[in-house]
Parts: structure tokens; sequence; C-alpha cells
């Protein structure tokens, strides 16, 4: 066999738990440091499924599978594709530096890293799973650490945070449980082997794949979240420590889109083209409404979290194409967006660490005293509004050439949903000019730039979205064949 590298990814943030476990709850720079540094390995392995894995193939690569639990026909079963290589390495980037960001946390800090890198478990583990038993565990195994990082460690309306995530997040896992007991008693011999259960997928009776796609639908749509299933994500956003709002927009949200590509469309191809245009409608109305929303906010991380709902709209729209094009601006748009938001979101915590108020009228010409953080807010501003050069512009013109030539969905949806490049321009710009253009604030006398911290956990990301902006090939050719084996396995 060869070197387990998933399991090594998985299990290695576990380790690194038990170890800040047992560390003397005093030592705080020991468990800071100690998180980092298992959170890095971690991220080197990521590092290293990106350098080793054949993007020219739709092939499982790094395939790991032993016999779990004969009785139920449940399997250890892990591997990767293009549908889960990027979202790997992604999880790996941003846990690593949102654990570097979370430095400053003083409040019960070993409590804090140990939820970190459990939540890191469950993160790696859903994106590597390809046995439903296993990928419903790890899919609840990252829902507690999350409840808790929220409810503990987060703003005045923490504990409604929390229990509001906690419950949409149940209620979504719920339903998604009962898909998975329908697929396992509705398949002869019973099994939850992911593959297996694709490749059965024409065995499954038109109203059975309405009915089960549904139940997993709604399940995935939560965590994305899909309209009108969004109401958790700006009251999560808004209370959630800086770090935690980090992995929410940038890993969880990417888990709902990642389980409807793994999951959902592969195995119930008849209700995929069934549903394509309600989805489709479901991304327009995500898109209008979330660019709308982010318009009217007066908080900066709310405006970020709402605009959370508007770009992933966008993923909505390129999944109900059920084109190859449209399906890898979906991925595409899925790793930028982590990336972009992910960095947004570092960037008001390092300005709120300062002026403890996020209100976006009390700043005001803030380009004159700290020019090197306005630069870099405006780079990730720009890629959010989708500037040629960067990577929010390729996403979102594959979604919309790959949505546009579609035979699934109809044009004058493709055509309105256009309207959100030209709203999210609006709010980012109207944002930038009255945080850091205008006449100085003079409140803001002791305000100080960007320290050697922060900027090491927000320049990768800069870097990565200029480089797959420019040269978006880096991405595309590693998700392609994958995007194009599951557009075949739906519309044949």
């Amino acid at each position: 066999m060869d070197f387990p590298l998933l399991t090594y990814m998985i299990f290695v943030p576990l380790v690194g738990m038990v170890v800040v476990m047992v560390m003397k709850k005093e030592a705080h720079n020991a468990i800071r440091y100690t998180s980092a540094f298992f959170s890095f390995i971690t991220f080197i392995f990521s590092c290293i499924l990106v350098a080793r894995y054949d993007g020219s193939t739709a092939q499982l690569q790094f395939v790991e599978k032993v016999s779990w639990i004969p009785s139920l026909g449940a399997n250890y079963f892990l591997g990767a594709d293009g549908i889960s290589v990027p979202m790997l390495f992604l999880t790996g980037l941003l846990s690593f530096l949102s654990i570097v960001a979370s430095f400053g946390i003083t409040n019960r800090v070993k409590e804090y890293f140990a939820f970190f890198l459990l939540l890191e478990v469950g993160m790696v583990g859903v994106f590597s799973a390809l046995d439903l038993f296993l990928f419903y565990i790890f899919w609840e195994v990252m829902l507690v650490p999350m409840y808790f990082l929220i409810g503990v460690w987060g703003g005045p309306r923490k504990e409604y945070a929390a229990i509001k995530f906690f419950l949409y997040t149940l209620f979504g896992s719920v339903l998604m449980l009962v898909g998975i007991i329908a697929l396992y008693f509705f398949a002869e011999p019973h099994t939850l082997d992911m593959m297996e259960l694709i490749r059965r997928s024409s065995t499954y009776g038109h109203t059975f794949q309405l009915i089960v796609f549904a139940a997993f639908f709604i399940g995935f749509a939560i965590k994305v979240p899909v309209w009108p299933f969004h109401t958790w994500l700006p009251d999560a956003h808004v209370e959630a420590p800086t770090a935690v709002s980090v992995i929410l927009a940038g890993v969880l949200l990417k888990m709902g889109t990642y389980g409807l590509m793994r999951v959902s469309y592969p195995m119930f191809p008849k209700a995929a083209v069934y549903y394509a245009t309600p989805i489709a409608l479901l991304g327009l109305i995500a898109i209008i409404y979330g660019a709308f929303v982010s318009m009217a906010q007066k908080d900066l991380k709310k405006l970020v979290a709402y605009s959370s709902v508007s770009h992933m709209g966008y993923c909505m729209l390129g999944l109900a194409a059920l084109t190859t094009a449209g399906f890898t601006g979906c991925m595409f748009q899925m790793f930028s967006h982590g990336v972009l938001t992910g960095a947004m979101f570092l960037l008001v915590g390092v300005l709120y660490d300062r002026t403890h108020t996020r209100e976006i009228a009390a700043f005001g010409g803030l380009g004159a005293k700290i020019p090197l953080y306005t630069g870099i807010f405006t780079l990730f501003g720009m890629g959010s509004l989708g500037l040629p050069g960067l990577s929010g512009f390729v996403s979102e013109f594959m979604i919309f050439v790959g949505a546009f030539n579609s035979t699934y969905i109809q044009k004058w949806i493709v055509i309105l949903a256009i309207l959100g490049v030209v709203l999210t321009a609006g709010y980012i710009l109207r944002m930038i000019q009255n945080v850091f253009l205008g006449p100085f604030n003079t409140r803001w006398e002791g305000l100080t730039e960007i320290n050697g911290r922060e900027l090491f956990t927000v320049i990768p990301l800069a870097v990565l979205t200029i480089l797959i902006g420019v040269y978006p090939k880096l991405l595309v050719n590693m998700i392609t064949a994958s995007m194009d084996n599951v557009v075949k396995m739906i519309t044949g």
C-alpha cells in the first residue's frame, strides 16, 4: 500500500488536539505554536497532494480502502480527485493561516486551539471520505467544535448565533441521514460505497431519485447556504471570532456545493436534470438578493457575510447548467471565493482589533493612514467584484459561459444573473470609498499599520488570487477531467 497521505492529513490534527489537551493551560504560547505546527504539517501534506495529483484523468487517486463495519457494508474508504483535491489544499492552507491569526486569543486558549484542530479533522475527512457512513461521521464531527468556537469565543450574541447555526445544520444533517438510509436499503446488496452507489444510479426509479435528491439537496443547501436557508450565516459570521469566520466562509460553505457535486448530482442524474431550472432560479435569487442586502449593510463583517450568499449563488447557477464549463466554473468559484472571502474576513479582523468597531460610517480616509492595509484590502475587494486578472473574474466568466450554453436552463435566468456583477461592484466600491477614501477621520489618528503576523496570514492568499487569476490553467487543468466525468454521468 502506498503512503496513506489522506489518513495522515485527517489524523495529524487529531494528534495535535490530543497533545494540546495534555499541555498545561497556562502555557499559552506553547499551545499556540504546537497547534500551528500540527496544522502546518497537514498543509504540507496538502501541498504534496496537489504536486502528486494527475489532473489528466478523472480516476480516483490516493485511494485507501479497508473493511470497517462488514455487517453494515461500511468501509474506511478515502480517495481524491479533481472535486476534492482543490478543497483539501484550501482547507490545509486556511486552517494553518487561521490558527496563526488566532494567536491573539487570550480566553481559554487551550480549549480554543483543541476545538480548532478537531474542526480541521472533520473538514479534511469530509473532503476525503468516499463511504457515506464515514462521510456522515466527519460531517457531524465538524458541527460540534464550530458550535463551541462561536458560542464561547464569539461576540455579544454568540449563544444565539451558535444555537441557530447548530439547529439549521442539524436539520440538514437529519435529512441527509434519511437520504443515506434510503440509498442503503434500496441498493442490493446493501452498500454505503459512494462509487458503487453512483455506478448503480441507472437502477434508481424516477420518483425515488426526485425524493432522495431533494433530501440530500436541502441538507447540502443549508450549508451553502442557498436562499431561503441562509439566515444562520450572517449571525454566525458577525458573532464568530475572525479566524472562525475565515473557516466558515472559506471551507464550510464549500461543503454544501462539494456534497452536491460528490453525492447528489452523479447519484441522481434524472433528478439533477428535473430540478435544473428550480436550482438555477435559487441561484439567481441568491445572487441578486445577496448583492442588494450587502448594499444595505452598515457593518463591515455583515457586508462580507451577505456577499457570500451572493457569490455562492453563482455556484448554484454553474451546477444547474449541467455543462463542463458550468461545473468547472463552480469549482473555480468555490476555490476563489474561499481565498478572497477568507482574506477579507482576516482583514476586517485586523481593523476591528485596532478600532473595536465594524461600523462602515465610523471610518473614512483610512487610506492615508494605513496605505499598505488599504492596498491589500482593495486587491481582495477587486477580486470579489470580478476584476479581470484576478481569480473572481475567471470563475464567474466560466459559470456564465457554461450556463448560457446550457440546454437545461432558460437564457433569461443567466442574463438576469449578470446583473449581480454590477451590483457587486456597487457595494464593494462604495465600501472601499467610505472606509478608505475621502477626508481622514481624525478619530483614528493613533491607528497602526498591518503588522508582520497579519501580513503572513494574507500574503499567501493575495499571491493565489493573482496567480490563478492570471494563469487559471493551474487550477482548471486539475479539475476539468473530473468535472467532465460528472457531467457525462448526468447527461450521458
